[in-house]
C-alpha cells in the first residue's frame, strides 16, 4: 500500500497525524525528527523504591514529548482493541474488576512478568503498533521512537501502559482461551498475571513459562506465588477469600488513626505521633484512605461512619 510513498507524502501523512500544536509546518517536521534523533534527553530518569527494597526506573518525558505521546494515545493506539484478560490502563476498569473476578476460589496463582516494560523491543512496538500494514515505514518508524527510550518500552510514558497491552494482546487471549476451557479464572494486571480455580499450579507454571519465552519475555521465578483458601488470598493488594475488601492491616491503621483523632483531638494526635504536615493535607491523605475502603466494599458501616467523621472537619 505504502510502496511508492516519497518523502513528502511522508510529511504530509505526520502533518496529518497533529501531533502537537504548531504553526510552521516546516518546523513541525523538524521538531518531530529532532527529538527522534535525541529520545535519551528528551527523558528524565529517577529512581523509586519498590516494597522488596529495590528500585523502579521511571522515565518521566519532556512536557513536548509528553503532549505528543498523548496524541499518538489518543488518536492511534486507544483504537486498537485489547484482550478481555487485560485489566490494567484502560478506562471503566479498577483493580477491584480485577480482583472480584477471583472471589472464593479454592486456590489462587500469582505469577509475574520479569523486567515487563524493558524486556518490550524497539521491534516488539514497530510491528504490532506502527507496522507498514498501518503507516509509510519511516512513519513508523519514527512514532515508534517517539515511544521508546533506548529501543526499548519506557516506564513512564503516557504511551507505554497501553502498548503493552496491545504487545500481550496473542498471549493474553491464548492462555485466557486455554483457561476457560479448563474452568480457570485468568486476569493480567499490567505484569501480574493471576488465575484461580480447582487446578494443578505446576501446569499452568510450565505453560506459562513456555508461551512467554515465545514472545520473548520471562516468568520471574522468584515470584511465584500459591495461596489456598487456609491462607489470605490477596489480587492486586484486595483480599478475596470470601469478598472483595482491603486487607485487614490497611484498616487497622485506618481504624487506629480515627480512634487517635477521637480520643486526642486532631492537633494534639499529629502533635504526640510527630506528623510533620498540615492537618488538612493529613486528614485529605486519611479521607483518602477511607475513600479506597469504601470503593472495594462500598456498603462497610465502619468506614462510612470514618467518612462522616473526617467530613466534620469540612477538609
Amino acid at each position: 500500500m505504502w510502496k511508492y510513498i516519497g518523502t513528502k507524502e511522508c510529511n504530509e501523512f505526520l502533518l496529518s497525524l497533529n501531533l502537537f500544536d504548531y504553526k510552521e509546518e516546516k518546523w513541525y517536521i523538524k521538531t518531530l525528527y529532532s527529538i527522534t534523533n535525541n529520545i535519551e534527553s528528551n527523558y528524565k530518569l529517577y529512581k523509586i523504591r519498590k516494597t522488596n527494597g529495590k528500585c523502579r526506573t521511571i522515565y518521566e518525558p519532556s512536557p513536548l514529548l509528553k503532549k505528543i505521546q498523548r496524541k499518538i494515545l489518543t488518536n492511534i493506539l486507544n483504537n486498537k482493541s485489547i484482550s478481555k484478560y487485560a485489566k490494567a490502563y484502560h478506562k471503566g476498569i479498577s483493580l477491584k474488576d480485577n480482583a472480584l473476578l477471583h472471589v472464593n476460589k479454592k486456590v489462587i496463582l500469582k505469577l509475574d512478568v520479569k523486567n515487563f516494560f524493558g524486556n518490550i523491543s524497539f521491534m516488539d512496538i514497530y510491528n504490532c503498533c506502527f507496522s507498514i500494514e498501518y503507516f509509510p515505514k519511516s512513519v513508523g518508524m519514527l512514532l515508534t521512537y517517539l515511544c521508546t527510550y533506548d529501543e526499548h518500552l519506557p516506564q513512564g510514558a503516557p504511551t507505554s501502559a497501553y502498548i503493552s497491552n496491545l504487545i500481550m494482546k496473542d498471549f493474553d487471549n491464548e492462555i485466557g482461551g486455554w483457561c476457560d476451557l479448563n474452568m480457570i479464572t485468568y486476569t493480567r494486571y499490567s505484569d501480574d498475571m493471576t488465575f484461580s480455580g480447582d487446578f494443578n499450579p505446576s501446569e499452568i507454571i510450565i505453560k506459562v513459562r513456555k508461551l512467554l519465552y515465545k514472545f520473548g519475555l520471562e516468568l520471574n521465578s522468584s515470584k511465584i506465588h500459591v495461596v489456598n483458601q487456609n491462607s489470605s488470598q490477596i489480587v492486586t493488594g484486595i483480599v478475596v477469600n470470601e469478598k472483595a475488601q482491603v486487607c485487614s492491616k490497611y484498616r487497622k491503621e485506618i481504624r487506629k488513626e480515627i480512634y487517635y483523632i477521637n480520643k486526642f483531638g486532631l492537633h494534639s494526635h499529629l502533635k504526640k505521633c510527630n506528623i510533620n504536615i498540615a492537618p488538612e493535607k493529613y486528614l485529605k491523605k486519611l479521607y483518602g484512605k477511607v475513600l479506597y475502603v469504601l470503593q472495594i466494599d462500598k456498603n462497610n458501616s465502619e468506614f462510612l461512619k470514618y467518612k462522616e467523621i473526617i467530613n466534620k472537619y469540612n477538609i
